[in-house]
Parts: structure tokens; sequence; C-alpha cells
């Protein structure tokens, strides 16, 4: 038999929701690395923009020369208020950033959780066990309890330690990227307001 599903069955049934926990965090923070991947540029927004400016990039490789580019487009327009256009225009990224994040949140909390209800099983299985003087049974008794309850606190903070882990890095990865595009935001009004009061 596979030891990984030996290890598995041995904790019990709370060890399958946990796996399961684990399969969907892991999923969410892939989804949000690849996000905030595209998002991750080596130069700073003004020498992004001095680069636009003089090559034209045909495609952006990132969110911020995707950004860059929509607001060059804009400015192009002569709109009023362009602020406002940025702003409606931009709204997209949040949201994009911030999709899998109360799962990922969840799931951190919660896995931690569920290890503690699979540990008190465990507990309450060795102690039928003592009282009725069964050192090993077909449940496994003093020693399957024990088992249980270990294995179950085990893989809940083996599914929520590293979850909050990376979920700690792509916040902050998020966050950069998100005053970056404030930047562009300002960069490009305040080039608009100077144009404008020089017509």
């Amino acid at each position: 038999m596979n030891p990984l599903f030996t290890y598995l069955e041995s904790g019990g049934f709370i060890v399958w929701p946990l796996f399961s926990l684990a399969v969907l965090l892991w999923y969410g923070l892939g989804y949000r690395f690849s996000v905030l991947q595209q998002g991750a540029a080596k130069k700073n927004v003004r020498l992004l923009i001095d680069l636009y400016k003089e090559q034209q990039w045909p495609a952006p490789k990132g969110i911020l020369e995707e950004a860059i580019m929509k607001a060059e487009a804009l400015k192009n327009q002569n709109l009023p208020e362009l602020r406002h256009h940025l702003d409606e225009q931009f709204r997209v990224y949040p949201k994009e950033f911030n999709r899998y994040k109360v799962l990922i949140k969840t799931i951190v909390y919660s896995a931690p959780l569920l290890g503690l209800l699979g540990t008190v099983g465990g507990m309450i299985e060795t102690f039928d066990a003592l009282r009725s003087m069964n050192m090993y049974t077909q449940s496994g008794g003093i020693a399957g309890g024990i088992s249980k309850a270990l294995i179950t606190t085990q893989l809940g903070l083996a599914v929520a330690i590293p979850g909050m882990v990376v979920s700690g890095i792509l916040n902050k990865r998020q966050t950069n990227i998100e005053m970056d595009l404030d930047q562009i935001k300002d960069i490009y009004s305040s080039q608009a307001n100077a144009e404008q009061v020089k017509l």
C-alpha cells in the first residue's frame, strides 16, 4: 500500500477534508502568484514610462506595462479629468489581485481548527481504549488514538503555516504593485494637468 495513503488513512476522517483544503489553498496561492508575477517589473515606474515613450512596445509583458499603455492611450485622447478615467480603467486590477484572497485566509485559519478537531477525536479514542483496557483494538486502541491525534495536528499545521507565509509574501507584492499603479495614475494626471495649463 502507498505510504502516503497509509499515513492519511491513519489520521481518521478529518485528514481528507484537510487534504482537500490543502489542494484548494495551493490552487488559490498559485493563481495569485501567476497574477502578481505578471505585475513584477525590474525597473521603476518612471523608467518604464520613458521606455514606452521611446520604444512603444507592441505587447505588454506585465501588469505595469499594460497599465502604462492604457494610461498613454487615455492621455492621447485629451480627456478632461484624466484621473477619473484612469481610476475606471485600473479598477480591474484590484479585483484580479484579490481573487481567492478570502478563500486562502479562511483555509489558513480553519486548517489548524480542523486539525484540533481530529486531535480531540484521537484523544477520545485513546481514553476509550484506556477505559476498556484494550491496548489494541480494530480501531487502533491507544496507539491508534494517539497516532490519529498527532497526525491531524501535524497536517493542520502543515496546511496553515506554509499557506500563511506564502500568502504574506504575495500580499506584500500586491501592495507594491498597487503603489506602482497609483504612481502611474499620479504621473499621467499631473502631465495632463500641466499640458492643459499650457493651453
